[in-house]
């Protein structure tokens, strides 16, 4: 397979792991214990990020690799390099205001749903296609 969608995919993992990790520092900087899931606004943030973009890479990554197989491998890793980007804008803005994560939610969710997309026309196509 695509040594770009295959490189998508580990920068997808490594945007998770960092947004984890910031979950760590942020429960230790807003005192917040573990099991607990709430507490200082800041720290609930940095919690959502983490969760949500767990939520989203449920969809994108399927998407991402059946794109690949069934359209373009180039498109399919141009497409998840701009999911990625909006990921690290999703998360960088909703750290600061919650106000502020809707670009990067709009970026990765639209690039997300064109893989999709784009994917059940690749596959329909190649089912009539047989």
């Amino acid at each position: 397979m695509s040594p770009l969608i295959s490189l998508i995919t580990a920068l997808t993992l490594l945007v998770y792991l960092v947004v984890t990790i910031n979950v760590g520092r942020a429960r230790a900087k807003y005192k917040v214990p573990v099991p607990q899931m709430t507490g200082d606004p800041n720290f609930e943030r940095v919690i959502r990020v983490q969760q949500n973009t767990l939520e989203q890479m449920v969809f994108f990554l399927p998407s991402l690799w059946l794109f690949s197989i069934y359209v373009s491998p180039l498109w399919g890793s141009l497409l998840g390099a701009v999911w990625v980007v909006g990921r690290i804008a999703y998360a960088w803005g909703y750290y600061q205001a919650a106000e502020k994560r809707a670009l990067g939610f709009g970026i990765s969710v639209i690039s997300a749903s064109v893989l999709l997309l784009g994917s059940l026309v690749g596959i329909i196509l190649r089912l009539i296609a047989r």
